[in-house]
């Protein structure tokens, strides 16, 4: 499957992937940092950040000798979309059951 074709859930769906979102989501980074905090390559690194940043979930910036990387969270609104009626969902169960607790008689 070529990368232009995944969904951003199939960029997501990878666990490399999700916590280089996360630690750029804290900062941006270099390549260098990533790899120390991913205990993986730097190929493998590069490959992530390359299909994170095909998905427009990455961008990076030149300074110095460096590449930083750093987050772009606008892609994930529409999956943040998506989620709103699942969202709604538990929490209306999450109501009734606090409904329900509520009503239990405490021993």
């Amino acid at each position: 499957m070529a990368n232009a074709d995944l969904s951003l859930f199939d960029v997501i769906a990878e666990p490399n992937r999700r916590r280089i979102l996360d630690l750029l989501l804290e900062r941006e980074r270099p390549v260098g940092e990533l790899v120390e905090a991913l205990s993986v390559g730097q190929p493998a690194v590069s490959k992530h950040l390359r299909v994170l940043r095909e998905a427009g979930l990455v961008e990076s910036r030149t300074s110095a000798q460096r590449r930083l990387y750093h987050v772009r969270a606008e892609p994930l609104q529409s999956i943040d979309n998506w989620l709103a009626p699942f969202r709604a969902q538990w929490s209306a169960r999450l109501d009734d059951l606090e409904r329900h607790l509520d009503s239990v008689p405490d021993d």
